[in-house]
């Protein structure tokens, strides 16, 4: 081999090289996009959660790995669906922090991969128990129904409320024999959820009423909002710390105490920082579920 011949075998391969490195950067990036597309930080946080009340509840370790299985692929799905149908909103709101608008992924790719998500909850689910697979996709149907548009009607709280009051009865019903959760354990999911709902729309009312979405926290505009907030909250706390059967103790004051001290403070500080009552929607929804967790047995 000549000299010529050798230069262009070495500049051949760096092309190679270097198409190689290219291909590796873009499916990086394609994966870190999905990443912070799903929603990353309230999905690792309701998995983790609720694969935590399902080892309090009883479940042996395969089981707790079935139930991770089932919510984590269920809520990958409604975090895809949720930024691949806003994607023309958050771009019309300069929302560039968003994966798509941000071009980091296309929001077809977005929309196939929650697709994917959904079809693999269903034997997921369904493998924890029928009943309890069963109210599991209920769960996650109602989130997609949110994302598809309830969201913009007055019902907008419902699809939170069965979502949340879903999740701990999908782990309650795949215990041995399906038990039935007890009456408390899923007001005070649903509460959490309303909650929830509310503190997560407050940020966005402005925005979202300058594109025609009417919710129910969008009709009541962000004053009202910062105020009702904290209501179901605390509401939902008592219920646990209340509802249960027994005396509650003073771990079970605390974490009230605890729980009424931060949702009402996140609606004084939430006129000047309006992520603020998202964040103590979080705080109190961890609190409860470290509640639930401690009293796993008083949860049938």
């Amino acid at each position: 081999m000549n000299a010529t011949d050798q230069a262009t075998t070495r500049t051949r391969d760096a092309d190679t090289a270097a198409t190689a490195a290219d291909g590796g950067v873009r499916h990086l990036r394609l994966l870190l996009g999905l990443l912070m597309a799903c929603h990353p930080g309230p999905t690792a946080a309701v998995t983790s959660l609720m694969t935590a009340l399902a080892a309090s509840a009883g479940h042996d370790g395969h089981r707790c790995l079935q139930v991770a299985a089932a919510v984590l692929t269920g809520q990958l799905s409604v975090g895809w669906c949720n930024d691949a149908v806003d994607a023309r909103r958050d771009r019309e709101a300069g929302r560039y922090g968003k994966p798509v608008v941000s071009g980091a992924v296309r929001a077809s790719t977005v929309g196939a991969a929650s697709l994917v998500a959904l079809a693999l909850s269903v034997p997921l689910s369904l493998v924890c128990g029928v009943l309890a697979g069963g109210v599991h996709l209920v769960g996650i149907g109602a989130a997609w129904a949110y994302n598809l548009g309830v969201k913009a009607t007055r019902l907008s709280w419902l699809p939170y409320a069965v979502g949340f009051a879903a999740l701990p009865a999908f782990v309650v019903l795949g215990l041995p024999g399906s038990p039935r959760p007890a009456w408390w354990l899923v007001l005070a999911g649903a509460l959490l959820g309303v909650g929830a709902h509310l503190g997560n729309v407050l940020p966005d009312i402005g925005s979202d009423l300058a594109r025609g979405v009417r919710g129910w926290p969008q009709r009541l505009g962000p004053a009202r909002v910062r105020l009702l907030m904290p209501v179901p909250l605390v509401v939902a706390s008592a219920v646990i710390v209340l509802g249960p059967p027994g005396p509650f103790g003073a771990v079970g004051l605390v974490a009230l105490a605890v729980a009424v001290g931060t949702a009402v403070s996140s609606a004084a500080v939430g006129r000047r920082r309006v992520r603020v009552p998202f964040i103590a929607a979080i705080v109190v929804a961890m609190t409860d579920v470290a509640m639930l967790v401690w009293r796993g047995e008083a949860l049938t």
